[in-house]
């Protein structure tokens, strides 16, 4: 029985969000297979790079973005997902503001574009099941972690960020509860401005405590929305 290689590669899924919208960024193929298709950001790791600077490397190269910090997903490894070869996929993803970025399609990807997250295009590969799989993370992880602060302006209202996180978790948030639990984390800090917004009240407006919520991290976040 002759031995198969097995073929590693990276894909990023790059969530947007902007204005109480999500989107998804995405590549249209320049080669086969999937010729003309939309896909993931990703590529295969070369053999002197760590899967970090591979995944890195690609979404530069194909969407000309570029991002500090991906967070790993999962690995995909089913026999028959490439159609060329067997190659085994390990899964990032990240969550940024879309209007940071200029986008720049080069090597294997024709086009790039920011998709919403309801009006998605078919998938090339298994790339629905990466993206189903990073949402459900998504939506999972702000449930015990604060997360998306940098996603705000350096100052906004507390309404800003339960839109934000209504946003993600694709539902409504118990507004009082949310702000109780937000506040007890201390991670906020209140100043003395406002906004005004429309024809109602000017609302306070509030900062994120980077140095409190990494600290609070260290020792342990417990946090359920």
């Amino acid at each position: 029985m002759t031995q198969q290689e097995i073929m590693l590669s990276v894909d990023a899924v790059v969530f947007g969000y902007e204005a109480g919208n999500i989107s998804i960024l995405l590549i249209k193929r320049k080669y086969e297979p999937f010729k003309g298709k939309w896909a993931i950001p990703g590529g295969f790791v070369l053999a002197n790079e760590s899967l970090e600077d591979a995944v890195e490397r690609e979404l530069s190269e194909e969407t000309g973005v570029k991002i500090n910090y991906l967070e790993q997903l999962y690995t995909f490894g089913q026999p028959e997902r490439d159609p060329r070869k067997r190659v085994v996929t390990v899964a990032y993803f990240g969550l940024v503001k879309p209007n940071y970025f200029k986008l720049k399609a080069s090597t294997d990807a024709e086009e790039a574009q920011w998709f919403s997250i309801n009006e998605l295009p078919e998938l090339s590969f298994d790339h629905k099941e990466i993206l189903d799989k990073a949402i459900n993370r998504l939506r999972a992880k702000i449930t015990y972690e604060p997360i998306g602060f940098e996603l705000l302006e350096s100052k906004f209202p507390f309404s800003d960020l339960e839109k934000l996180y209504s946003t993600l978790l694709g539902r409504a948030v118990d507004r009082r509860n949310f702000r109780k639990k937000i506040m007890h984390l201390n991670v906020l800090d209140e100043l003395d401005e406002k906004t005004s917004k429309g024809s109602g009240r000017p609302a306070k407006l509030f900062q994120f405590n980077e140095k409190r919520f990494f600290q609070l991290k260290k020792e342990g976040i417990i946090f359920d929305i």
